[in-house]
């Protein structure tokens, strides 16, 4: 048995409808959400269809309020300076178009950064005329060095600063409060990439101080898809503009980016079913759980492939473990072994490449068993080996 996970999960697939056939080591991408949120979703749904005027006309504002209220107050977030979002990527969204760039104004992200927000950074940048600017960084910076890297990029024009809290394509953990704190000084705004933070570590949102912070609750939180949060400073609240204006414009943030007309709101509504589900297991003894398998995982199939993996940090549930040179080097070469990987080996994994370097990244959740990493470590070396 391995030290710090958990043997009384045995039947806890049974919870979930993910294939049977196949070995999911990929849950930091789109989540596995429990039957049980399945289903009070679906009730929320039928709910919806049985009335629609009285779902939507029949005080569903205050449900959304209720349950802004709810998941805020586990992300230690201020409940009235947040707001229900779709994911990560919306709020990025929010932010960026609420920050009136001009010509020769700077973004400034990092090589860390996911790639679907460096996308919407450099399509604000040729929207505005604003310059994407990226920090570099080594695949394992120390803290000390993230920082002084940040603020040292950090000008006159930068006007706004995203880092991840914990990075997506490389599972590092970042010291975002440090950052946040380093540039309170010169008034640069920092807006907080967690994507992968709630459900799988700690937080306190309000203790960053960061101006933005957004997380998803669909990927560790059991949440179903389409939910998460973005927490705003109070002195950006009535700036933020919504994507789309509609009845509650004149109510101001959050309802303003809230309520979007005949949006499918179940999401959002049933997440606190998953926020249940977590702590009926024990949020603790899920994160114990995850963070030491994940460990196992990365130690057994960097050993198969004979290759020194970089130490995760203590308590994520994501590890990754280089690929062999020329594996995986760009982006495009990454999406097809992924998939060859799934389609000829049975097992969703995910894979990127930072600084031409192939990373796989392995995911680590209550219904994997150290067994389903033995077994990639017994087939993944001789199928890498066999690749043209």
């Amino acid at each position: 048995m391995i030290e710090g996970i958990y043997v009384g999960w045995d039947n806890i697939r049974a919870c979930f409808s993910l294939d049977p056939v196949v070995v999911h080591l990929n849950h930091g991408s789109f989540g596995a959400v429990p039957l049980s949120v399945q289903r009070a979703q679906q009730r929320l749904r039928d709910e919806m269809e049985a009335n629609p005027l009285r779902f939507f006309a029949g005080g569903l504002l205050d449900r959304i309020t209720h349950t802004r209220r709810h998941l805020a107050t586990f992300l230690g977030a201020d409940p009235d300076g947040s707001a229900l979002v779709g994911n990560a990527s919306t709020g990025v969204a929010l932010v960026l178009g609420s920050l009136d760039l001009r010509a020769g104004d700077e973004i400034v992200t990092t090589e860390h950064g996911y790639g679907a927000v460096r996308l919407a950074v450099d399509a604000a940048c040729s929207r505005t005329g604003a310059l994407h600017r990226t920090v570099p960084l080594s695949l394992t910076p120390t803290d000390d060095e993230v920082v002084a890297a940040i603020a040292g990029a950090v000008t006159g024009r930068t006007r706004l600063v995203i880092v991840d809290q914990v990075a997506s394509p490389t599972a590092r953990l970042f010291p975002v409060a440090r950052v946040v704190a380093s540039l309170r000084p010169a008034g640069v705004p920092v807006l907080i990439d967690a994507a992968h933070v709630p459900g799988q570590l700690p937080v306190d949102v309000a203790g960053i101080g960061a101006d933005f912070w957004v997380g998803n609750l669909h990927k560790w939180a059991y949440a179903p898809r389409g939910t998460a949060v973005l927490a705003v400073a109070p002195a950006w609240r009535e700036r933020i503009r919504p994507l789309v204006v509609s009845w509650e414009q004149e109510a101001g943030f959050p309802a303003r980016v809230e309520w979007q007309g005949t949006l499918d709101y179940t999401p959002w509504l049933a997440a606190p079913s998953g926020l249940f589900t977590l702590r009926t297991l024990g949020v603790e003894a899920v994160r114990t759980h995850n963070a030491n398998l994940a460990d196992y995982g990365q130690r057994v199939v960097a050993a198969s492939l004979g290759v020194d993996a970089p130490a995760g940090a203590p308590g994520l549930a994501m590890r990754i473990v280089p690929l062999p040179r020329g594996l995986a080097s760009d982006p495009a070469t990454a999406t097809e072994l992924r998939e060859r990987i799934a389609d000829e080996l049975g097992f969703e994994v995910a894979v990127n490449a930072f600084r031409g370097q192939g990373l796989l990244r392995l995911s680590a959740q209550v219904y994997n068993r150290a067994e389903d990493y033995d077994r990639l470590a017994e087939r993944l070396p001789a199928f890498l080996a066999a690749l043209p």
